[in-house]
């Protein structure tokens, strides 16, 4: 036999499991067959405790062997592996466990869907683990944020700073850097002069170019976009030319805004689950929005509606007719295409509101194509992303 065709049924016996062995038709395990190395017995039992659990005797509910368990997987699979094998975990036999005990809770590899599991069982975890639940989520909030800030910084600083241009400036206005090389094309080398043939200003100073705020929806499928959104309100929250607002909601609103400066502290604020009420939500954001001409709403919500739909879309056109620039993100996350509600984000096109899934990495784009006011379903197109259509 070869050796690659001892990997390749190497591979299918770990994928099948035990029920691979000794069966005709079988990989078999003789001559035709093949032996695990102990290393590989060992990853097999790992495989078998979670995937096979309701033939083999599983994990159980034994912290003993549930810590056991994490370590042997962090011992045989690398980091990417790992973290789906905790989530199945969680998802397949329901090991509340694993975040319930600060020693078990030590030893997971976290990411952001651990971070999800955790702020929904927040309010039901125990007082001795809710210290190290912090330093979980802190450290993937540290993660993301080393990640995420430097590209959402340059992306809106540049934005603003082209927003804040003005080609009709007054004397004292004039950015002599920027009109200089702007008109080099002018040079007359017989006077050693530039003709300023376009002028290029400073603008006029304000407190905030753009009003800008996340309308976050906070239901169980909505909780990877809400560990982005937290981050990227805190990013945001940093500039001084936009002034933001984070508005969290399920079937009541939260305004999270002075919790802005920790995103952890955000995200211990929220509560997963729950139903949906965006059309209270649009409500709160008509109150607090007071220069429509400036503010952009992001609303990231999957837009199942649970409250009253007619009187939601009624608010939405609203508050386009009245300037205000809005856009549905359907999720802020790596998770691939999302579940939506495929009707009102037709309804939602109708009213001329960009409404499409956007990835963590992307967004700082978005919105610097935003504060531009670009055309954001064309973005979208040249992004690869498919926006509901009316």
């Amino acid at each position: 036999m070869s050796i690659d065709e001892t990997e390749r049924l190497r591979r299918w016996r770990l994928a099948l499991g035990k029920d691979a062995e000794g069966e005709q038709g079988g990989l078999g395990d003789g001559a035709n067959g093949m032996s695990l190395s102990k290393r590989d017995l060992g990853m097999d039992k790992t495989l078998e405790a979670l995937y096979n659990s309701e033939r083999s005797a599983g994990l159980g509910s034994s912290a003993p062997n549930v810590a056991r368990w994490l370590g042997d997987i962090r011992t045989y699979f690398p980091t990417s592996t790992v973290r789906i094998m905790q989530q199945d975990a969680l998802q397949r036999l329901n090991l509340t466990s694993m975040l319930m005990e600060p020693e078990l809770l030590e030893q997971v590899e976290p990411d952001v869907h651990l971070v999800s599991s955790l702020l929904s069982l927040s309010k039901v975890i125990p007082e001795k683990t809710k210290e190290t639940a912090r330093m979980v989520v802190r450290k993937v909030v540290d993660e993301l944020e080393r990640k995420l800030t430097n590209p959402m910084l340059q992306a809106v600083r540049g934005s603003l700073n082209r927003a804040t241009r003005n080609y009709r400036p007054r004397p004292n206005e004039i950015d002599w850097d920027r009109t200089i090389r702007l008109n080099l094309k002018n040079y007359l080398p017989e006077y050693n002069s530039i003709i300023a043939e376009r002028l290029v200003g400073h603008g006029h100073k304000r407190s905030a170019l753009r009003d800008i705020v996340l309308c976050v929806d906070q239901s169980g499928s909505m909780a990877s976009s809400l560990v982005y959104s937290s981050i990227f309100g805190a990013v945001l929250a940093t500039l001084k030319a936009v002034s933001t607002r984070m508005i969290v909601f399920d079937t009541a609103v939260v305004d999270l805004t002075d919790d802005l400066q920790d995103p952890v502290d955000l995200l211990f604020g929220t509560q997963l689950g729950g139903g949906t009420d965006i059309n209270r939500a649009l409500a709160y954001c008509q109150q607090i929005i007071t220069r429509p001409n400036q503010s952009i709403l992001v609303l990231i919500t999957d837009l199942y509606e649970g409250g009253n739909e007619r009187e939601m879309l009624k608010r939405a056109a609203e508050l386009v007719g009245s300037g205000v620039q809005i856009v549905c993100l359907l999720a802020l996350s790596d998770d691939g295409a999302p579940g939506y509600d495929h009707r009102t984000a037709s309804e939602f096109a109708k009213l001329g509101i960009p409404t499409f899934a956007c990835t963590p990495d992307l967004f700082p784009d978005m919105m610097a194509a935003a504060i531009q006011r670009q055309d954001l379903t064309r973005w979208a197109s040249k992004n690869e992303i498919v926006a509901a259509r009316a």
